[in-house]
């Protein structure tokens, strides 16, 4: 969900975002539209309708510019958003979003209902079908759950074709009568279908749950206006979501190592490869290693990044990230540190502040209903956390590699030179190569594929490296009024405050040493600055540290172990780097927007998650 963008009218300036139509190529990026389909992309026929709207960046799930075929993640994305608004539960003020690329870079528009009576009767459709859902939310997602895994089975069983020599005899003596050829495009085409189906089941119950903290946040506003929102974040903090589960995992491998005897070996290790062949040769090394099984399965399919992108390598793929924790949670636990997140003191914490204010809210039917919308929200809770893990993460990562198994069908017949060119191509594009392989294997002649797809795989590289190295305007278009949906404000961090800073910075105006964000999590640390702009500079991050990034990924959870405190550029309350902070009890000021560009690796930095301030302490 986004914040309504209504054109600023009240303004006493002319300042404006830019107008996407107006916005330049970057050097060496020219052609880059083709690309991306046309509903992608500002399209001239539009421009009157479109230069109008306020677009906003989404910069928290696509921080990158999107490569062709990646583009689906967002499609399918703001789809399922769009159609449980609009179709499925009739949210009464919000419809789905816009959503456009430029310059390879993804922006949206909120469209809603603006019609008094309209909302009325939306508003009818929306209690009947809201309501059921949690009255029997449990079930519910216990049903979703199910679902989901099977999906994920489901899309691992797809089979794609050998096309060798000759169809299977098997299948001519079955009198199959279909062959491999019709099997490959099936099978894309099945790709294609569970990725629609598994995004919806993503957004089915999320925005449901975000609706049920909301009502509690409004209903505890409605009492006491100027309460902070990390004030009653605290109040559903202290649950137990399945993203810190594969932290835990590598927590428990490490006392399984120092159990078993191999934690010397084990903490030395650099590659897994090389560990797996050095712990098979005896019984307590083969004993490790399938304990490491047991976790990987399924909580090392967790990406490096969000699973928007097919370079967002997961641990399962990648797994030097985990072995490193796991070798440093040898050493914590040698020294006798608890590995343990402080969950006592975040409950005690919470629970005192839901009894400070509970006491203050009269007895009766204002404090049930208060009692109400806190049970509801805590129930629903874990669900905004899990269903990341699920589908970002898990079902995400068995997508990408399904893929590649297509990308190393395609490098076997020439069409491309290397797996992941194939994400070079789009999706309408990756259907015509599978129809050219389809017909050349079945006449035995030659495709032209090969002569055809890799100078535009050339070509697109070359252009997606151009478009990396432009910065692209957080929004566009005239400014909006007021920013009051809460969820814009929430997760992406978009207030009127940070669209008054954008604005004075396109007006030219000039970042001081004091950064303003959202106080994500309470507390003050000072402490030198690490900049991570990637997973890879992960492992240059160091004790007592403060981790300063665009935005932190759930995989990232494990190095919160290590810091002091985090800041990141984007991102509201409910942002992932705010969230983990408040349960780990470390400062974090969140949605700052300029942080990575305007602090530097070793400055020291004072971190005030009491009152959302960042100040760089020294040159």
């Amino acid at each position: 969900m986004t914040a309504t963008d209504v054109p600023r009218t009240d303004t006493a300036s002319d300042v404006r975002f830019p107008d996407p139509y107006e916005i330049e190529t970057p050097p060496g990026a020219e052609g880059w539209q083709e690309m991306y389909c046309y509903y992608n992309l500002f399209l001239p026929q539009r421009r009157d309708k479109d230069a109008a709207k306020t677009w906003f960046r989404n910069g928290m799930h696509f921080p990158e510019p999107m490569p062709p075929f990646d583009i689906v993640t967002a499609d399918t994305a703001y789809m399922s958003t769009g159609v449980m608004n609009t179709r499925v539960f009739a949210l009464p003020p919000a419809l789905g979003l816009d959503v456009r690329c430029l310059n390879g870079y993804m922006y949206m528009h909120s469209l809603a209902v603006e019609d008094p009576a309209e909302v009325e009767r939306r508003a009818g459709e929306f209690a009947v079908r809201v309501g059921h859902y949690y009255q029997n939310w449990p079930q519910l997602y216990a049903s979703w759950e199910t679902k989901v895994k099977n999906h994920i089975a489901e899309l691992k069983a797809i089979t794609l074709p050998a096309l060798g020599e000759f169809e299977p005899v098997e299948h001519v003596l079955a009198g199959r009568g279909i062959t491999e050829a019709n099997d490959l495009l099936v099978a894309y085409q099945a790709i294609l279908a569970s990725l629609d189906q598994v995004w919806s089941l993503h957004s089915e119950m999320l925005n449901m749950g975000y609706a049920a903290y909301l009502n509690f946040l409004m209903t505890v506003k409605a009492h006491f206006p100027e309460i902070p929102d990390q004030t009653v974040a605290k109040m559903v903090s202290g649950v137990d979501v399945l993203l810190f589960r594969p932290d835990d995992e590598l927590k428990r491998l490490a006392a399984k190592a120092i159990e078993l005897g191999v934690a010397d070996t084990v903490a030395a290790a650099t590659s897994f490869e090389a560990l797996a062949g050095e712990l098979r040769g005896s019984e307590a090394g083969a004993a490790w290693l399938a304990e490491w099984d047991v976790s990987a399965d399924p909580w090392f399919n967790f990406s490096y990044g969000n699973g928007f992108y097919h370079h967002h390598r997961s641990w399962g793929d990648d797994p030097t990230f985990p072995l490193t924790m796991v070798g440093e949670y040898v050493g914590r636990i040698r020294n006798g540190e608890n590995l343990d997140r402080p969950l006592d003191e975040v409950e005690a914490e919470r629970d005192r502040v839901v009894g400070q204010y509970r006491a203050l809210i009269p007895e009766g039917d204002e404090r049930t209903a208060f009692d109400d919308a806190l049970g509801l929200s805590r129930v629903v809770f874990p669900y905004v956390e899990n269903h990341n893990f699920y589908i970002e993460h898990w079902y995400m990562t068995e997508f990408w590699r399904k893929m590649r198994e297509l990308g190393a069908l395609l490098v076997r017949f020439g069409f491309v030179g290397a797996v992941d060119d194939i994400f070079f191509l789009k999706r309408t594009e990756i259907a015509e190569a599978v129809c050219d392989l389809q017909f050349s294997w079945s006449s035995g002649g030659e495709a032209l594929g090969p002569a055809h797809w890799p100078p535009i795989v050339a070509k697109r590289r070359a252009i997606l490296a151009a478009l990396k190295r432009w910065t692209p305007p957080p929004a566009l278009g005239p400014a909006p009024s007021a920013i009051v949906e809460p969820m814009t404000i929430m997760l992406w961090g978009i207030t009127d405050e940070q669209v008054a800073k954008w604005l004075a910075q396109a007006a030219g105006g000039e970042q001081g040493n004091v950064l303003e964000g959202f106080a994500g999590s309470p507390g003050v640390a000072e402490g030198p600055a690490r900049v991570v702009l990637s997973p890879e500079d992960l492992d240059e991050l160091l004790d007592g540290e403060i981790l300063v990034a665009p935005i932190t990924a759930p995989s990232w959870t494990p190095v919160f172990a290590r810091i002091k405190g985090a800041v990141s550029d984007i991102g509201g309350i409910m942002c992932h780097a705010a969230i983990v902070s408040r349960e780990y009890g470390l400062p974090a000021v969140v949605g700052t927007g300029s942080a990575t560009a305007t602090i530097r690796t070793g400055q020291r930095v004072r971190v005030d998650g009491n009152v959302g301030v960042v100040t760089i302490l020294d040159d």
